[in-house]
């Protein structure tokens, strides 16, 4: 398996990238939920899926509970989860307060490895190497160029049909940095 792509052309005239070619993610129709989700670990792992269901289940209310505290979360090989907001500026310190906020987010950054792609012999004799922050979970991820924009499966069950994509239309303004999402320093 891998993560599907299609070449796309950045059409957006105000942008310094206007007109040039990227890589855009082509997606499943079909979102993988609890269900799905127990099933793979199950078969990966000894441990029974009702378990699984009731620890995913489970997994919401406590990162709420831990939300509400004001709290970061972090996962061992998947990241650090924690609560973003944006608020409305307002031109005295008084004024600005819980009702100024108005959109929540829960924030997601990935854990990353330091992953060595070469090196360099310097004039004085030492080497210095260089590096890519890679992210945890996608540094093994393969992936391959399709032809389609939007393949569309009939069917609900991914492991069925598992080249039905459809085409991530969330990302208008193409990012060519490898880098996007950058690092957040906490």
């Amino acid at each position: 398996m891998s993560q599907k792509f299609i070449k796309s052309q950045n059409k957006n005239h105000d942008s310094q990238a206007y007109g040039k070619y990227f890589a855009q993610a082509v997606y499943d129709n079909h979102f993988i939920g609890t269900e799905d989700l127990s099933d793979f670990i199950q078969r990966q792992a000894s441990v029974k899926k009702s378990d699984i269901k009731a620890v995913l289940q489970e997994l919401g209310e406590a990162f709420k509970h831990f939300f509400e505290m004001g709290q970061k979360i972090k996962l061992d090989g998947i990241g650090i989860f924690k609560v973003g907001f944006s608020s409305i500026g307002v031109a005295k310190i008084e004024d600005c307060g819980a009702q100024t906020i108005t959109t929540r987010r829960v924030l997601f950054q990935p854990e990353t490895t330091r992953v060595v792609v070469g090196q360099e012999k310097k004039e004085d004799g030492t080497v210095k190497q260089k590096y890519v922050n890679a992210i945890t979970m996608l540094k093994d991820v393969i992936f391959e160029e399709t032809h389609e924009n939007a393949m569309k499966s009939d069917n609900a069950n991914p492991n069925a049909n598992p080249n039905a994509n459809v085409n991530d239309n969330d990302n208008d303004n193409v990012n060519p940095n490898p880098n996007e999402g950058g690092n957040d320093e906490d």
